[in-house]
């Protein structure tokens, strides 16, 4: 394979023609083509660009489209009304058609100097960079190969300035450029290489991973609500179960959840199987088409920690209720820092905790206290994922099961009527076989 072109080098294009690629207009969105061809009509250079061509020529179906020109973003706002323009750190024209936004990006350039109006770096770390430049400069500006092809809408071509079409028939994983200064750029690119490399199936090539564990902890410098938005695309995008897994591969779980990874390296199998089947089951209903919430997912990712601390402090005579609360607020507290979970969703992982110990209450009013919680069904899943701590939790599972396809009366009638009273989970509505009918004496059959 070709070495990576540095930012230092004018990279020498590759054209595949329309012939010998399997983009189509036909997959295309037309929101995005009507504002490709507005743009070449306009004279402007106007490309397809990023992860849709990627998809694209991966046979997938993109439901995002980037486009990159040679217009800047004024001029791209007074081509279209229904354009409004972004962002101070990168400069971005957002044309909208109804829900949904193509974003325009006009080519950056490589802007070594460090300073000036256009591009300004901290510390390695890029804060504003509006330097515009050449299609092959904005090439090698981007983060993987993979990601800087272009589909010129002037012929149906693809450009290929960095050897992205060789990365995807090999499937492994570039970064343009060192890795070591890329990273430092921006530090979430390494959760963006494990992100990718997840979804698509790729493995990442050694150069690009090697810095993980020296760099990792940049993470720590990035805000922590853009991390709160990387994390909803590698957990709530399909492939939740491959990232999680990927970033335990590369060592980046402990930067981004510490008390995940900590809670698991204490060889805790049964909490694994909890989080991995979280994942899979979210997986699968955002397959299925179904809704999906960030709160039970993180409820999930960080259950461990929040056990084992409120267990902790039981442990030294703290009342349970406090004991649970003080550990959902450390936890809580602890990730925030990291990962800027909103209060709307902490608020429903903290009651998704406080009320798993409920389960074990079987007596009448709370048994129905806790049916009518508007948690519940969500707390039960919870549980319901919990099966393999123990038998005595998979039995609360199934009992819980049982009981919510019962009538109120009979349930009622069955269950403890004072706190006091004590009954086992297998004598409290016990799930109780059919009985078989007795042959009526009359025959079908002749």
């Amino acid at each position: 394979m070709n070495p990576v072109p540095k930012t230092s080098i004018t990279p020498v294009p590759a054209t595949i023609p329309r012939e010998q690629h399997v983009i189509s207009r036909k997959n295309i969105s037309k929101a995005a083509l009507r504002v490709l061809y507005r743009l070449h009509d306009a004279g402007y250079d106007a490309f397809l660009v990023g992860g849709a061509v990627r998809d694209l020529l991966l046979g997938g179906h993109p439901k995002d489209f980037d486009v990159a020109t040679n217009a800047t973003p004024e001029d791209v706002k007074r081509l279209f009304r229904n354009c409004r323009l972004i962002g101070r750190r990168f400069r971005l024209a957002h044309v909208v058609f109804g829900p949904e936004i193509i974003e325009v990006a006009t080519f950056r350039g490589t802007g070594e100097e460090e300073g000036g109006e256009g591009r300004h770096i901290v510390d390695g770390l890029i804060v504003r960079d509006n330097v515009w430049g050449t299609i092959e400069e904005d090439a090698v500006r981007r983060d993987f190969r993979v990601n800087a092809l272009y589909y010129d809408i002037s012929d149906f071509s693809v450009r290929d300035y960095v050897g992205g079409m060789q990365d995807l028939q090999s499937r492994e994983l570039h970064l343009i450029g060192d890795p070591a200064t890329r990273y430092r750029e921006d530090p979430v690119r390494m959760l963006r290489a494990a992100r990718l490399a997840a979804k698509l199936g790729f493995t990442i090539d050694p150069k690009a991973s090697g810095p993980f564990e020296e760099l990792g902890p940049l993470l720590g410098d990035a805000a922590p609500a853009r991390l709160f938005d990387e994390s909803l695309k590698m957990f709530l995008a399909g492939n939740g179960l491959k990232s999680f897994r990927m970033l335990e591969q590369c060592g980046l779980l402990k930067f981004l959840f510490p008390a995940t990874a900590r809670a698991l390296k204490r060889g805790d199998e049964a909490l694994r199987s909890l989080i991995e089947q979280g994942l899979a089951n979210t997986d699968q209903r955002i397959a299925e088409g179904k809704s999906v919430t960030p709160a039970f997912l993180f409820a999930v990712l960080l259950w461990g920690e929040v056990r084992d601390l409120a267990h902790g402090w039981m442990a030294k005579g703290v009342d349970g209720n406090e004991a649970w609360a003080r550990a959902a607020a450390h936890v809580v507290g602890e990730q925030c820092q990291r990962v800027a979970i909103p209060r709307r969703f902490t608020l429903t992982m903290e009651e998704i905790w406080s009320l798993q110990p409920r389960f074990e209450q079987i007596q009448r009013k709370r048994v129905f206290r806790l049916m009518a919680h508007p948690r519940f069904r969500a707390a039960f899943d919870f549980l319901l994922l919990r099966a393999a701590e123990s038998p005595a939790i998979r039995e609360l599972g199934q009992w819980w099961a049982h009981a919510q396809q019962l009538p109120q009366d009979v349930l009622a009638a069955a269950l403890p009527a004072s706190t006091g009273s004590s009954i086992g989970l297998t004598t409290a509505v016990a799930p109780r076989k059919r009985r078989r009918r007795k042959p009526s004496g009359k025959s079908g059959s002749a």
